[in-house]
């Protein structure tokens, strides 16, 4: 199976290098292709993998999927990751035709993003304490609502990264994308308080190599992902509120508010840093079921 090893890696060399994909995607890819290549040895099918995917076996695959008893959501990106690394055969010339681009993937069913009314967020905001990691938790809840970005790219912010003339942060996104996102007065603030003084006794503990990340632990070392999502979690529990609140739930949060409050979509996309603005458009169901809650509360004869 030497040469198709050799494939899948160069596909995946593709990606990376073509298609900016990060590690994580990288990992998702390599793992769903040799879930299928196991399965396909396990029906008999050797080193001509390529030729010997027949609609027989895809739908025996399938039917094994169903019997794991998968979310119909893993076996869409299990076979969309197929479909696309037989694509990249094709391209390759290692076989003739997609054997994946007539297969039916499940429909998924829709899930509108759960996210904070006002009270919970501004309850949520006012919990970090004056202590210098308080400071910097501050900075994190603050930063997480005021900009909407992921946690890898929160904890991805340098502190040149942090324009406090402006009011903008440099944020790279997926793929390596730079985008500018405003930040506002009150996060601004905070951050300024952050760097003047709980950033640097936090700063003094550290004894590895020089560094300029924005967030810090209580040695002064960099904050990483995990991390941030123990800072939030910490802060949810002592709420006690009963939803399930993740960085992503703040980043639904973020840009349910800005539409809510009038904001356009397209600034909403570029915020967020979606490529597709059906991305963002998932928000705008949001808003409409707070339209129809509004008019069934509000409206005499609703």
């Amino acid at each position: 199976m030497d040469h198709l090893r050799q494939q899948i890696q160069q596909f995946l060399l593709y990606l990376q290098i073509e298609k900016n994909a990060s590690q994580h995607t990288l990992m998702s890819y390599r793992a769903d292709i040799e879930y299928f290549v196991a399965f396909a040895q396990e029906k008999g099918v050797g080193e001509a993998l390529f030729t010997g995917v027949t609609p027989i076996l895809i739908r025996a695959y399938l039917a094994h999927l169903q019997e794991k008893a998968y979310a119909r959501r893993t076996i869409a990106r299990r076979i969309a990751a197929l479909r696309s690394f037989f694509r990249h055969l094709c391209r390759e010339e290692a076989i003739a035709a997609n054997p994946f681009t007539n297969v039916r993937t499940p429909k998924l069913e829709k899930r509108l993003p759960v996210f904070l009314d006002p009270k919970e967020m501004e309850g949520l905001l006012s919990l970090p304490d004056v202590s210098p990691l308080g400071r910097r938790d501050a900075v994190i809840l603050e930063l997480l609502y005021a900009t909407g970005i992921r946690v890898s790219e929160l904890a991805g912010l340098s502190v040149g990264d942090v324009d406090l003339l402006s009011r903008y942060l440099l944020v790279m996104g997926k793929g390596s994308k730079e985008r500018i996102v405003p930040v506002g007065r009150k996060a601004l603030q905070i951050i300024e308080q952050y760097l003047g003084g709980a950033r640097p006794f936090l700063c003094r503990k550290y004894k590895g190599s020089p560094h300029n990340s924005l967030l810090v632990n209580k040695f002064g070392a960099p904050l990483t992902d995990r991390s941030i999502r123990r800072v939030l979690e910490k802060y949810v529990n002592l709420l006690a509120l009963t939803k399930h609140v993740s960085p992503h739930t703040i980043r639904h949060t973020f840009a349910t508010h800005l539409l809510n409050n009038g904001a356009d979509l397209r600034s909403v996309q570029e915020m967020l840093g979606h490529v597709n603005l059906s991305t963002t458009q998932l928000y705008t169901h949001v808003t409409k079921e707070r339209l129809k809650s509004v008019y069934k509360n509000n409206h005499p004869r609703a």
